[in-house]
């Protein structure tokens, strides 16, 4: 496994990260294909035994407790990263509640207890909506500098609403921002729009980026991706001069190229600049392992990624999971 620096936190990070939520959720969640908790606290065991050290779970996945019980006697060998959520909003879109000075304490220690520890690597206000910015650093902010003071926390990060901010307008003010320390960016061949409207400038400020979404379902679903291409095409987003329509990404699949979709995909994100981690949800082992192997892969031929970028470098509607834009206030 390869291993690179967590941009300036000193932490040293594999660059496959285990995500533990998702549809997977390590195996529990809706297409767990009903594998028990104890098969997930195994998945997440053998990602650590190949070589993954760094976890990313949160409050919302119900996955604490699992990866708890995986590191119990391995605690000093991973980074573990887990999120809450600064705002709950309704499916409205009208803010339900907030975490403030006296809660968010209170949530970390609940992470702490599930996760059995005293210290989190990396603490991060999840799925922030851009609207909701002024308020997570204005007041959430210092309070995490003061869990940081009290040891609860090492370092601070903040994760986007990828599906319904796809043009990345949280992470542009938050790599503006002093005061983070690690960022959670969605990219991937479909919307690689992070690799100039955020990766840049993550990169001048030496934070810590991790990288969600790199494979979308529609990558394993040929007539899915046909479609969302078409419909691309359609909206003038996407030049068809430039693809085959039958097979849009196939380029990408060839003997000095990817062995398929999927292993580019992988190779695409870990590859970007200013990338350091790449996370990586399943619940089954196999495919654990195949994901692992595909990031830890050299990167795409440049022509490849060359072409990727000509494609799809201008667009950013690819967020949503079939390929559809997302609706807006959408999860």
């Amino acid at each position: 496994m390869d291993n690179v620096p967590l941009g300036r936190t000193g932490l040293t990070v594999s660059v496959a990260g285990l995500g533990c939520g998702g549809k997977s959720r390590l195996g529990i969640g809706p297409d767990g294909s009903n594998r028990s908790r104890a098969d997930a606290v195994r998945l997440v065991r053998t990602a650590m035994d190949l070589g993954v050290n760094y976890l990313d779970t949160a409050a919302s996945y119900g996955t604490q407790e699992i990866v708890g019980r995986a590191i119990a006697r391995r605690r000093h060998s991973v980074v573990v990263t887990t999120k809450v959520r600064p705002v709950a909003r309704d499916r409205s879109g009208r803010v339900t509640s907030r975490l403030d000075a006296r809660t968010l304490p209170m949530a970390v220690g609940e992470s702490l207890s599930q996760l059995q520890t005293d210290s989190l690597d990396v603490l991060m206000l999840h799925s922030v909506y851009p609207a909701d910015y002024d308020y997570c650093r204005t007041v959430l902010l210092p309070c995490l500098d003061g869990l940081k003071t009290q040891g609860m926390i090492r370092f601070t990060g903040i994760s986007e609403r990828f599906e319904s901010d796809k043009s990345h307008q949280l992470l542009t003010r938050v790599v503006s921002d002093d005061g983070w320390d690690v960022v959670l960016i969605g990219f991937n061949l479909l919307n690689p729009s992070a690799r100039v409207a955020v990766l840049p400038d993550a990169l001048s400020r030496d934070l810590g980026v991790t990288i969600m979404f790199a494979v979308r379902d529609l990558l394993s679903r040929p007539h899915l991706l046909r479609a969302a291409v078409r419909d691309a095409v359609g909206r003038g987003e996407i030049d068809g001069a430039l693809l085959d329509s039958a097979d849009p990404l196939g380029f990408l699949v060839h003997s000095s190229g990817a062995s398929s979709l999927v292993e580019a995909a992988y190779r695409f994100a870990r590859h970007a600049s200013g990338a350091h981690v790449v996370l990586t949800g399943t619940g089954s082992i196999d495919h654990l392992r195949q994901n692992i192997s595909s990031i830890n892969m050299a990167p795409l031929p440049p022509a490849d990624v060359e072409r990727v970028l000509s494609i799809f470098g201008t667009t950013s509607s690819f967020t949503s999971s079939d390929g559809t834009p997302a609706r807006p206030g959408g999860s």
